[in-house]
C-alpha cells in the first residue's frame, strides 16, 4: 500500500497531465520537496508556437514537443536538489539525463505495463541503467494502489 501523500501527488500528475492537448498521449509530471508541490508539467508544444497547424504529423509534433519533464523542470526556475519526481509515464533517456543533472533524488512511476514496455522497454533500461548509476531512486508505484 502507498502513503496518501504518493496517491495525491500521483493523481495531480495524471491530473496535469490531461491538460495536454496531445491526442495519443498525455503525460504529467510533479516535482515534490518535502510533500510540497515546487512545479507540474505537462507534454506540449513551447510558448507561442501554435499546437494545431502541425499536430498530425507525427514526425514534426515529436521535434517540437517538450516532455512533461522538461516542462516541470523549466517551470520550477529553482534548485530541484533533493527534490522528488512524480510522473505518469517512465522518463525517456533525454528526460532521465534532465532530472540527474537538476539533483532530483527520486522518480516515483506507476508499475509499467506489459503493453508499454513492448514499445518502450529498451528506452527504460537505458533510463534505468543512468539513475542506477547516477544513485537517483526508483519507486515504482503498484497499478492496484493507485486507483
Amino acid at each position: 500500500m502507498i502513503s496518501k501523500w504518493s496517491q495525491r501527488f500521483f493523481q495531480m500528475a495524471e491530473l496535469v497531465g490531461s491538460w495536454s492537448k496531445d491526442p495519443s498521449t498525455q503525460v504529467g509530471a510533479v516535482i515534490t520537496k518535502n510533500n510540497r508541490i515546487v512545479s507540474v508539467g505537462f507534454n506540449g508544444y513551447p510558448h507561442g508556437i501554435s499546437d494545431s497547424a502541425d499536430t498530425d504529423d507525427r514526425d514534426m509534433k515529436y521535434l517540437k514537443t517538450l516532455h512533461a519533464e522538461e516542462n516541470a523542470i523549466l517551470f520550477a526556475k529553482r534548485d530541484l536538489d533533493g527534490c522528488e519526481v512524480w510522473v505518469t509515464h517512465f522518463p525517456c533517456p533525454n528526460c532521465a539525463a534532465k532530472i540527474i543533472q537538476t539533483g532530483i533524488s527520486t522518480v516515483h512511476c506507476p508499475e509499467q505495463t506489459e503493453d508499454f514496455l513492448s514499445r518502450w522497454g529498451e528506452k527504460i533500461k537505458i533510463s534505468q541503467d543512468m539513475f542506477s548509476q547516477a544513485g537517483v531512486t526508483v519507486d515504482w508505484l503498484p497499478l492496484d494502489s493507485l486507483k
